[in-house]
This record gives structure tokens, C-alpha cells and sequence, in this order.
């Protein structure tokens, strides 16, 4: 038997970098419920005590930026200036200006946004479709985050991090061989009752059925995590792609998504990657499937198409590729329109990943077209 190893991450809402992509994502939904064509790429940095805002903005609204980062941290937790950061004092810099007319031009004629290549992946070793580590990694910063927010944890902070090691043979996960929980806290609270506290009310009920007694748990392995937040670490926009797509499985184009409006294709295209993906292996085309897109900018089409099942299809991958060209629109406007993405959806993206979600606005998880991809491709009633 082969015996491998994949270990994946997350973070919670309050880690430096997803305050930052949700702040540029709440910044875009603000200004597409005013005008669902607005043109936005927003990025974001902020520091100890300080958040800057800039990039490109043209739009029919108008955002009150400091409103919104203000109203961002709050929801986040950042109310305690022994965090680093506080929805009420810190400095907010804004500097953004209009799309370059240059790449407007591309846009406006139904082209895409930019150039590069997305790709989206699915795989069946978990009911959402999605790698087994990266799925454990977000259930474990969604709990602590959640045990945050009702005090079933008292003294800790928003910023946090997890890991999760997964033990596959031949390919399919077996156990959980490392689990990792960073958690700020005050210094109320001692190292170890936060220890003893995550391993019972967060470690155990999201992980406890794959872990044995050689798994090795890590919670705060170096110690006092007081100083966190944007004070221990600063935080920029898209600095996450990995945690927000599979957890390092499968290959990832580089471009980041917080910020940028559907017509750029960082965005919308991995999102029909995905979607194109998982609807593959929904049908029972593969047991694993990446969906390769390439792009230039100001031309619709995409340049290349390529779908790789790593030797897992039922059928011919160039008859997967015939059924993805003629049931799934690839084009800017054909995705825009597909997975109806002119709408305030992108501030609950921002945290906790783009995919494996089944939640109102996450149109890109739906299996609507694995019927038809099945029907069409032989498998039914073999």
C-alpha cells in the first residue's frame, strides 16, 4: 500500500489577511447592490491600529469606505484594543481611482477582465466534494470562531489558525496523523486550561472520529499567543488563495479573488472551474477531476480548456471535455450569467473558503448538470 501524507490550513475571520479580504469584499458588495456592473479591485493592508485601502473603482454608487471598514472589524470581533486593532480608533487611509481606461475597453466588449488560468477541482472522499484536510482545516476555525462568539470559550481573540494532516493509502484518507490550533487569548486565561478547553470543545467533536492514539495534537505549540491580530501580523489582501481554494491539492492559477468584481476572471472563472468540477464527479464521470481555463484579456473565449481526472474517469477524458464545451458556458458573460454573480454574495467568500460551501449564494456548488452530464455520457443503467 502507498502511503502518503497532505496537510492543509485554515484560518479563522480574524486572522490579518481575511480581515482584509473581507473588508475589500464588503467594499465590492456594498457598491454591486447599487450598481451591479461596477468595476472594482480593491485591495487591502492593514497593521497595528491602521487600516489602508486602495485600487480601482468605477461604479454608478458611492462606498463610504470608512463606514465599511468600521463596520467590518466590528462584525469581525476587533472591539478590544488589546487585540491590535479597534473598529472605533483605528486610522483608516483610503486612496483608490477610477479602472484604467486601457483595460475598460477589453471589458466593455464582453472580453475578459485580465489574462491568466484558473483551475477548479472535485473530488468524492467527502460529502462537499472537496479534499479531506482542507475541509477539517475550515470546520475546525469555524468551531473556534463559534465558541468565541457565544463564550463557550471566554478570553480568546479573533485571530487564529488550524492545520489538519491527513494519512491517505492508495490515495484514499484513512486517519488524522497531526492537528495544529493557534489561538490568540488574553492573558486571562491560563495556557492550560485554552489548551484543555479547544481540545474538548473544538478538536475532539470536529475531528475525534479520524483521530487514534498516535495522532499528534498541537494547540499554541509555542506558547502565549496574546499578541495577535493585525499587531502581531499585517495582513494584506489574496495573501490566502490556498486556504481558499483546496488546501494545496490540486494546482491553483495565482491569482487571489477578495476584491475583484465578476468580470475579472482571478474570480468568476475559477468559480466555474469549480462548478464545471464538481458537477463532473457529482455525475459519477471521475472520482477526481481538475478543470483547467486559460484566458486573454479582452477576448471571450477562453484560450484553452483542459480537464485531467489523474486516471480516475469512467469514460474517455476527451468525451468529458466534448460534454463540458457544450453544457457549461465559458465565457465572461456566459459565467457572469450561469451562476448569476452580479450580486452582494462576496463578504461571506471572504472567510472560511470559496468552496465545499452549501449556502445560499454559493451557486458554483450546485450539481445541476451532473444529470445530464451522466445521461449524455453512457453511464446510466450501466
Amino acid at each position: 500500500m502507498k502511503k502518503t501524507f497532505i496537510t492543509s490550513e485554515s484560518v479563522t475571520e480574524g486572522h490579518p489577511d481575511k480581515v482584509c479580504d473581507q473588508i475589500s469584499d464588503a467594499i465590492l458588495d456594498n457598491l454591486i447592490v447599487q450598481d451591479p456592473f461596477s468595476r472594482v479591485a480593491v485591495e487591502c493592508l492593514t497593521t497595528t491600529g491602521t487600516v489602508h485601502v486602495s485600487g480601482e473603482i468605477t461604479t454608478k454608487g458611492f462606498a463610504d469606505i470608512q463606514s465599511i471598514v468600521r463596520r467590518t472589524l466590528r462584525e469581525i470581533g476587533y472591539t478590544d484594543p488589546r487585540f491590535g486593532l479597534d473598529c472605533e480608533d483605528a486610522g483608516v487611509w483610503v486612496s483608490v481611482h477610477g479602472q484604467s481606461v486601457d483595460i475598460a475597453q477589453g471589458v466593455d466588449k464582453e472580453g475578459a477582465g485580465d489574462q491568466g488560468m484558473m483551475y477548479g477541482y472535485a473530488c468524492n472522499e467527502t460529502p462537499e466534494l472537496m479534499p479531506l484536510p482542507i475541509v477539517l482545516a475550515h470546520k475546525l476555525t469555524r468551531r473556534v470562531s463559534e465558541a468565541r462568539r457565544n463564550n463557550e470559550i471566554r478570553n480568546i481573540g479573533p485571530d487564529g489558525k488550524s492545520q489538519v494532516t491527513i494519512e491517505y493509502n492508495n490515495g484514499k484518507p484513512i486517519r488524522i496523523d497531526a492537528v495544529v490550533v493557534s489561538q490568540q487569548h488574553k492573558k486571562d486565561i491560563s495556557e492550560d486550561e485554552l489548551k484543555n478547553e479547544i481540545l474538548e470543545k473544538v478538536i475532539k467533536p470536529i475531528c475525534g472520529n479520524f483521530m487514534d492514539e498516535n495522532t499528534k495534537v498541537h494547540i499554541n505549540p509555542t506558547g502565549a499567543f496574546v499578541i495577535g491580530g493585525p499587531e502581531g501580523d499585517t495582513g494584506l489582501t489574496g495573501r490566502k488563495i490556498i486556504v481558499d481554494t483546496y488546501g494545496g491539492v490540486g494546482r491553483h492559477g495565482g491569482g487571489a479573488f477578495s476584491g475583484k468584481d465578476p468580470s475579472k476572471v482571478d474570480r468568476s472563472a475559477t468559480y466555474m472551474a469549480r462548478y464545471v468540477a464538481k458537477n463532473i464527479v457529482a455525475a459519477g464521470l471521475a472520482d477526481k477531476c481538475e478543470v483547467g481555463l486559460s484566458y486573454a484579456i479582452g477576448i471571450a473565449e477562453p484560450t484553452s480548456v483542459d480537464v485531467d481526472c489523474f486516471g480516475t474517469n469512467k469514460i474517455e477524458e476527451e468525451k468529458i471535455s466534448e460534454l463540458v464545451k457544450k453544457h457549461f458556458r465559458l465565457t465572461p458573460r456566459g459565467i457572469i450569467e450561469s451562476l448569476d454573480l452580479r450580486r452582494p454574495i462576496y463578504k461571506q467568500t471572504a472567510s472560511y473558503g470559496h468552496f465545499g460551501r452549501n449556502e445560499p449564494g454559493f451557486t458554483w456548488e450546485n450539481i445541476d448538470k451532473a444529470e445530464i452530464l451522466k445521461r449524455e455520457s453512457g453511464l446510466v443503467g450501466n
